[in-house]
């Protein structure tokens, strides 16, 4: 399997240039995030063309997370247990959920395509509302592998964390003064790797940035960040076999600000692994 994810800062502006790149790159699976557009404004018929199933799940302009595959996507589900809610002004248990989670089985693998809230800036209801989603995708992390641990998860997306200092290029986000560096935050992440999660890419590409903003010549400068990620169960992690960060998504005309990650995969099986999932 070869798995890439993406967040490709909206896939209606970037839909030619999204689909180009994963039929040259033979990617099996690809997880979208800020897709922003309703799943009914999806340009499914170019992927479909291109021999992918679709599953989209957005409500506006705003965030959305897609999951493309040359193999169906079966038990599709647009929200992890416990999950909360944002909107301005309102608090509580039944603020409305945003399209930031998308997880689905594919080949046997369960893949989770995440948008993790932003946070905005230290203070903000926005960054206690990141907390608190990756507090609970820990807990669903966990619980899961406690009762499945042979299972193949990968959680994949843009954590909008870079976990250390390595992985933060930008100038401008200081610890103590920006959002994506702060302790708590990178805590949040810890608690993802704690609850049975590897990240897969670093040991293969040990150094590289996946987001450069557009402002200020970040991406000329190289001044970026590693805020985009695959997560991975042992399952899954113990089959990984190459990565590549795709730095060149980033030129070229209207490029998102990520570029896509991608790992491949050998969970084919053997002598010892009957029960592994057989993929492709």
């Amino acid at each position: 399997m070869r798995l890439a994810t993406w967040n490709v800062n909206s896939v209606r502006a970037r839909v030619d240039r999204i689909v180009e790149f994963a039929v040259r790159e033979s990617i099996d699976v690809l997880a979208m995030q800020e897709i922003k557009c309703k799943a009914e404004q999806f340009p499914y018929a170019a992927f479909e063309d291109a021999g992918f199933h679709v599953e989209a799940h957005g409500f506006s302009q705003w965030n959305g997370v897609a999951i493309a595959s040359r193999e169906p996507v079966e038990n599709v589900r647009t929200a992890f247990p416990g999950m909360p809610g944002f909107a301005k002004d309102h608090s509580g248990p039944d603020a409305p959920l945003e399209a930031r989670a998308l997880g689905a089985t594919v080949g046997g693998v369960e893949v989770w395509s995440l948008y993790v809230p932003n946070g905005r800036s230290l203070g903000d209801p926005h960054y206690f509302y990141k907390l608190e989603w990756l507090a609970a995708l820990a807990q669903y992390t966990d619980d899961t592998l406690s009762t499945n641990p042979d299972l193949a998860l990968a959680l994949t997306g843009d954590f909008n964390i870079a976990p250390t200092d390595a992985d933060n290029g930008d100038p401008t986000v200081v610890q103590g003064f920006a959002t994506h560096v702060s302790p708590p935050e990178r805590e949040a992440f810890g608690a993802l790797l704690s609850a049975g999660l590897t990240d897969v890419v670093r040991p293969l590409i040990p150094t590289g940035f996946t987001y450069w903003d557009y402002k200020q010549l970040r991406f000329p400068r190289n001044e970026g960040m590693r805020i985009d990620f695959v997560l991975g169960s042992h399952a899954f992690a113990d089959a990984v076999t190459g990565a590549v960060i795709h730095r060149n998504e980033r030129k070229g005309e209207a490029p998102s600000d990520h570029v896509p990650v991608m790992v491949d995969l050998d969970l084919t099986g053997g002598e010892d692994d009957d029960d592994r999932p057989m993929i492709f």
